[in-house]
């Protein structure tokens, strides 16, 4: 369309209807091309084929109802894109898409399968409230901004693995109605993954934070083998099982469970403080465990020790600064 003469661009918008398919792939979008295009299909397009595409302006598809596949394949957003509160009926693919500015999904419904494998977004990204109503998958994504999942429904797997975020991201109160797969995620400046409920597991096999982490799960199996953390580590478990297996923890840690929460696997953990209360670890595997002198059990249910063993549990009590 970029490329027609004014009266053959407005034959072809005349031509257009509510639900039609619309074919804009390696075309220059400009902001009045797109204006143009959702006025005269009245903000619904069917199939709606986007890859390659370059946004040079603000692109604005709010409310927009996409009722066929839509593909922003390799597409380039150069200022911000916006699609609060648009509806995508069947599945919507972003794959590699890159946003130089901010991107908003704030409130948008994807019945379908949503894909963001590979984009890079340069700005804020806005995901709060947003439903996704099958599968999810984000993997290899680089943000570059702050990020926010707060509210946002998972009805399928969610898949983050390989992330990058260079910033804080938020999952507070997220839904997840499968499995939250966060493996190798690099969260560079603190996250906060405290989401409502997970239906099947929560993975952070392999991650990594350059800050703090803030983590709560319930009723369902956590992973968090080799979880290296350089800041604070705050866990919460209500009816959950942690397995922390060769994880590393260079700030003060703390691990606190409910209802039956249970640990385990501490086995070749490397903590420099390590706080766990109010924990089944009858079943933890403690082998190979490092300083263990800087584990501390509050409330914990610990294996009775085999006959003709001798157990005992110390309690070291936190260091005072000299008096001045």
């Amino acid at each position: 369309m970029a490329h027609l003469e004014a009266g053959e661009l407005d034959e072809v918008l005349r031509g257009l209807s509510p639900g039609a398919a619309v074919d804009l792939r390696a075309t220059v979008v400009d902001r009045h091309l797109l204006e143009r295009l959702l006025a005269a299909t009245r903000g619904r397009l069917g199939r709606a084929r986007f890859d390659w595409a370059v946004f040079p302006e603000s692109a604005r598809f709010g409310d927009v109802v996409f009722g066929g596949d839509v593909s922003f394949d390799h597409a380039r957003f150069q200022h911000l894109a916006s699609f609060c509160d648009a509806r995508f009926a069947r599945n919507a693919s972003f794959w590699e898409a890159r946003f130089d500015r901010e991107l908003s999904l704030h409130g948008v419904a994807v019945d379908g399968h949503a894909a963001f494998d590979r984009v890079r977004i340069g700005g804020d990204a806005l995901f709060g409230s947003a439903v996704f109503g099958r599968t999810a998958s984000f993997e290899s994504a680089d943000f570059h901004g702050f990020v926010t999942f707060d509210g946002t429904r998972f009805a399928g797997d969610a898949a983050f693995r390989g992330c990058r975020f260079r910033r804080t991201v938020s999952f507070r109160k997220a839904e997840f109605g499968g499995a939250a797969g966060f493996e190798g995620v690099r969260f560079s400046a603190g996250g906060y993954l405290t989401p409502a409920s997970v239906g099947r597991h929560l993975t952070l096999t392999g991650a990594w934070a350059g800050k703090n982490l803030d983590l709560t799960a319930g009723g369902c199996p956590v992973d968090l083998r080799r979880l290296r953390v350089a800041g604070r580590l705050t866990v919460r478990l209500d009816d959950a099982e942690a397995d922390l297996e060769g994880a590393v923890l260079r700030g003060p840690a703390t691990i606190r469970g409910r209802d039956g929460a249970r640990v385990t696997s501490l086995g070749e953990v490397d903590a420099e403080e390590l706080t766990l209360d109010s924990l089944d670890l009858s079943a933890c595997r403690f082998t190979g465990i490092r300083h263990p002198d800087r584990l501390r059990l509050t409330g914990c249910a610990v294996a009775p020790a085999p006959r003709g063993v001798r157990m005992a549990l110390r309690w070291w009590p936190r260091r005072r600064p000299p008096a001045a």
